[in-house]
């Protein structure tokens, strides 16, 4: 039997999924990167150097010019006695190879190992990353008497550019996670005797993306048999599950007697008949308390792990944009804008542009939450502008409810975000919705990197790379899409009046 090689991540692959180990080892060819993994990796990146220049003294382990080479390196550096940080230590034990973040030595001859991870917490799946690592080190002989999660502190804020002394926190996991480390050679004869055997049969199913999204899921897609166009799965709140668990697949061939929650019954009417479902009297009467001017808000925000400005906190949502279509009782329409991208704090800008807002009129919102949120963190940065911004927050509506409860489409497959609609049937979904005004030149398909859409459709719109855009980009798009918003809502108020 072929002895394969493994390391940590590949033992974290069988983890999440053993047909997914057996592919990268056997078949790499049919990997299909995701659109956000080199920006997760880029953001690890940046955070495993901050925590290592927050660990001075120390030395890299470079893999040059092979994980061989590394491997002596760590083992010379701990044989003469080095006494100060290494960072990407590296250790092979019963053929398993880790490279350890961190390693800090104990005054009793010890050391600390330090898991650096750009969260604000520990996970399971960091945890069982660091078991195997430390199954690894001890395995090797090195005495490691204590490790731990380096996180990223959610209560760290940024007390001025550049300094960021206290952004990591650890959380020891030594005694948690003996259980773990002691099966570790278990699990490491287990993973060599899959590998060894034909492709692993799995279905696909919430592990093909958590915690990490697959590679292969179009490959275990391909194999799987046809599955039915509308599945009992886009059923939400759980209706799915309960209908598959019953022996469905297919929405279509439910007995409508089995479909005892309204909103379950309104998805399959519409998944049927192919047509939306639109309340529109339901829909005027919900938003008909809705005080004018109605202020249409929705904002775009920058999150980073490292913070970039003062005040802020790791992923901290700052705002660097808002749409705001001002709607008057009458039918007139005007659009306030704020959009800064030159790299500098937006927060304060964004915040002296929502004061221009009209005082009065209700706030209305797509997952209000959000929004109010954001409104309410730059009431507590900029204290002297509370007053004016907290007012603002208490008038937020969500229109959420009123579409989820109104509108349907069965192009959403029971999502919220209608901007997850292609094509012609996003096209429709936009017509419907919005009346039968809406301009047909700006329903057009959504773009694969940042969907253009009313504040009914609300997209979040994101770089070529899955993130959100960062401060120095361009905004004609982004300008071009709030037209585009501005004219749907002109339309909305003829439908709803």
């Amino acid at each position: 039997m072929t002895r394969h090689s493994l390391s940590k991540s590949r033992i974290a692959a069988y983890e999440q999924c053993s047909r997914k180990l057996w592919l990268a080892t056997h078949r790499p060819d049919l990997s299909q990167e995701h659109a956000g993994a080199r920006a997760r990796f880029a953001s690890g990146h940046a955070v495993g150097d901050e925590a290592c220049r927050q660990s001075p003294g120390g030395v890299m382990v470079e893999a040059v010019p092979n994980l061989s080479a590394a491997v002596r390196t760590t083992a010379d550096l701990l044989a003469e006695g080095h006494d100060a940080p290494i960072y990407e230590a590296t250790f092979v034990h019963d053929g398993v190879l880790v490279r350890c973040d961190i390693l800090e030595p104990r005054s009793d001859g010890t050391w600390h190992m330090a898991e650096v991870k750009n969260s604000t917490a520990a996970k399971a799946e960091h945890v069982r990353d660091l078991a195997t690592q430390l199954w690894v080190a001890r395995g090797a002989g090195v005495p490691i008497s204590s490790a731990a999660i380096r996180h990223l502190d959610r209560d760290f804020r940024l007390p001025e550019d550049g300094d960021l002394t206290g952004l990591f926190t650890d959380s020891d996991q030594t005694n948690d996670i003996a259980p773990i480390v002691a099966e570790r050679g278990a699990l490491v004869q287990h993973i060599r005797t899959m590998l060894a055997g034909e492709e692993p049969d799995c279905a696909t199913g919430t592990h093909c993306t958590k915690p990490y999204h697959c590679p292969f899921q179009a490959h275990c897609l391909s194999t799987q048999p046809a599955a039915a166009e509308w599945p009992v799965t886009i059923l939400p709140h759980g209706g799915g599950d309960r209908l598959a668990a019953l022996g469905h697949d297919d929405l279509t061939q439910v007995p409508p007697a089995l479909l005892t929650n309204p909103t379950h019954r309104r998805i399959q009417h519409a998944t049927l008949s192919g047509q939306p479902q639109h309340d529109v009297e339901g829909a005027r009467a919900a938003i008909a308390d809705w005080a004018y001017p109605r202020i249409w808000l929705d904002f775009e925000t920058v999150s980073e792990g490292i913070p970039r400005w003062a005040g802020c906190r790791p992923w901290q949502q700052v705002p660097f944009q808002f749409s705001a279509h001002v709607e008057q009782a009458g039918g007139a329409m005007s659009h306030v804008e704020f959009l800064q991208m030159d790299g500098t704090d937006p927060r304060r800008a964004c915040a002296l542009a929502l004061l221009d807002l009209p005082e009065k009129g209700a706030v209305i919102a797509w997952y209000a939450s959000f929004e109010k949120s954001r409104i309410k963190e730059l009431a507590k940065d900029f204290p002297d502008l509370a007053p004016g911004l907290l007012a603002l927050a208490d008038r937020v509506v969500d229109l959420l409810p009123v579409a989820r409860d109104h509108w349907y489409h069965r192009d959403q497959r029971a999502a919220d975000e209608l901007s997850f609609v292609g094509g012609e049937g996003w096209r429709a979904g936009a017509t419907g919705l919005l009346g039968s005004d809406f301009p047909r030149h700006h329903a057009r398909a959504p773009r694969p990197a940042g969907t253009g859409a009313a504040p009914l459709l609300r997209a979040r719109y994101r770089s070529d790379d899955g993130r959100r855009p960062r401060a120095g980009g361009g905004g004609a798009g982004r300008q071009a899409d709030q037209r585009a918003a501005f004219a749907g809502l002109t339309a909305m108020h003829r439908l709803y009046q």
